[in-house]
């Protein structure tokens, strides 16, 4: 029935998710280091970001709203370039900026939550929707799911990108966990180590995005 959603799309979703969430990226980057700095809640409200951005790409693909697919395709030296000039700010912003590790006792941990660090949340949101690979690939992953589960009415589509999302929150909730577990073994030198390494990845990012532009002389 149509109003009966297919139970297998809830398992691979949530893979899918876990898929999207995990490979090393610019705004994985910025996530992991969120987490290293100011602790498992600063993980999760980056990660929350990305898993915005994605789930916001994934209801485009599902719903098949090809005008947006349309609009990346035509636009995309404009997003692309955004995106990069973005992650190299973010970089040398990163880069420059005086190491800032936030410790909290176990009372004041009890009073840290999602609000302390929700401004963090729009950038990766931002970082995320203006990168049309991260855009194109969820397009061309919605496409290969359809083609192994059967993905037909408008709610196996809800279903499906609930699961994405799920498996997206799954990674950085466990992620961001593991390094708040460990985050106290850190001092200040190390921290302003992985900042400028940050920092240059960030920056590197967006100069290939920028670059790739120029090199295939996309027209704004």
């Amino acid at each position: 029935m149509e109003f009966i959603p297919n139970p297998l799309i809830i398992p691979v979703g949530i893979i899918v998710g876990i898929l999207i969430a995990a490979p090393v990226g610019p705004v994985n980057v910025l996530c992991i280091q969120r987490a290293i700095e100011r602790g498992f809640w600063g993980g999760i409200a980056a990660g929350m970001g990305s898993v915005m951005g994605d789930a916001l790409i994934a209801l485009c693909a599902g719903f098949g709203v090809g005008t947006v697919l349309g609009a990346v395709h035509t636009h995309r030296a404009v997003i692309q370039v955004c995106g990069g000039l973005a992650l190299m700010a973010f970089g040398a912003r990163l880069y420059l900026a005086a190491p800032r590790l936030r410790m909290v006792s176990e009372r004041d941990a009890s009073t840290t939550s999602l609000k302390d660090f929700a401004w963090d949340i729009p950038q990766t949101f931002f970082l995320t929707i203006t990168n049309p690979g991260a855009v194109l690939g969820l397009f061309a992953v919605f496409g290969g799911v359809s083609t192994f589960v059967e993905v037909h009415s408008s709610i196996d589509v809800l279903l499906l990108v609930a699961a994405i999302v799920s498996g997206s929150m799954l990674w950085w909730i466990t992620l961001s966990n593991l390094i708040g577990r460990y985050r106290h073994q850190i001092d200040l030198r190390t921290l302003n180590f992985i900042n400028r390494i940050a920092g240059v990845l960030l920056a590197v990012f967006g100069a290939v995005l920028i670059a790739e532009v120029i090199w295939k002389g996309g027209s704004f």
